[in-house]
């Protein structure tokens, strides 16, 4: 796997610290494969540092929950606080209970709701969702044309849970790219949420097949929809080359599926390079060093003609 340099203020990582620092973690959901890996890239880089401890707790995606697990940090006393947000638009208390504690905060992977407000000493570690989506529909309408479709060609769109503003970005951006010349040729048919899970994406498109929606693309918010999508198209008999299937963030599974000749596109979205990122940035700033309020990790597009790079 490609391993990327943050092009911002945390291009240089920080150095082993020089008394114990604990950091608070709070995470949407443990069950996730990209969380997982975004978890993963915290807890390897933090066990590279000399006094550095991550407690990490898993909201199990409800946000009360959330809630309780970052004020418990302010009573613990945590020298910095790191939140991967169950629901984007509550991130403004959360910066609330950092703030008023005089406690760092910073958010990963997810877009807080009050990026552009963020208080001082708190930041966000991501990917600049605008590239996901845009990345990943400029292929698939690539594809179509190639395929000789381009003059009426079918899509469905299988979303994210729709209280995350990766959901919403990542579907704007089908859409937007869909609004040009090059791609205005694509019909979307059906839009609907599969709640970023394999299960869900699975069921979701059994149920268009059994309603008879007729389509040549798949265009998925992210890899594990797109897979369960995937598993119902094969159910039911439907041979692979003749749908187009996207996903965004290049996981294992979803890059297995592509060597399998499944999926088409997806997009690598660094999980390990964030949590690395949020990490170092928590860091900083509890040592009262400067960061840049957004830190952004560059997406790329991965296709069957570059995908041995990523694996």
């Amino acid at each position: 796997m490609k391993k990327f340099l943050l092009s911002t203020a945390l291009a240089v990582g920080v150095g082993g610290a020089a008394s114990a620092e604990n950091i608070g973690v709070s995470m949407a959901l443990f069950d996730d494969n990209f969380l997982t890996v975004l978890r993963n890239g915290m807890q390897e880089y933090a066990a590279g540092l000399d006094g550095v401890t991550l407690q990490i707790e898993d909201a199990q995606n409800d946000v009360g929950r959330q809630l309780n697990q970052i004020q418990n940090f302010v009573a613990l006393g945590v020298d910095a606080i790191i939140v991967n947000p169950v629901d984007t638009d509550a991130t403004v208390a959360m910066s609330n209970l950092a703030a008023q504690a005089g406690i760092p905060l910073v958010y990963v992977n997810r877009q807080p709701v009050n990026l552009d407000d963020l208080p001082e000493g708190q930041a966000f570690v991501a990917s600049d969702e605008l590239e996901s989506g845009t990345l990943q529909t400029q292929e698939i309408c690539r594809l179509l044309r190639e395929e000789g479709k381009d003059s009426g060609a079918r899509a469905v769109v299988m979303m994210g849970e729709l209280s995350n503003q990766a959901a919403r970005i990542r579907t704007q951006d089908i859409h937007d790219v869909i609004a040009t010349d090059e791609c205005s040729f694509i019909e979307i048919v059906e839009q609907q949420t599969a709640m970023w899970s394999r299960t869900q994406g699975a069921d979701l498109m059994t149920n268009w097949l059994s309603a008879g929606v007729q389509f040549d693309a798949v265009i998925s918010n992210n890899d594990e929809m797109a897979i369960g999508a995937i598993q119902a198209l094969k159910t039911s008999g439907i041979a692979m080359d003749d749908v187009i299937v996207g996903g965004i963030d290049a996981t294992a599974d979803a890059l297995a599926a592509m060597a399998a000749g499944d999926l088409d596109v997806t997009v690598f979205q660094n999980a390990a390079g964030q949590g690395e990122g949020a990490v170092d940035a928590a860091l900083r700033l509890a040592r009262g060093e400067e960061v840049d309020s957004k830190v952004y990790v560059p997406f790329e597009l991965v296709t069957p003609e570059n995908l041995a790079d990523y694996r």
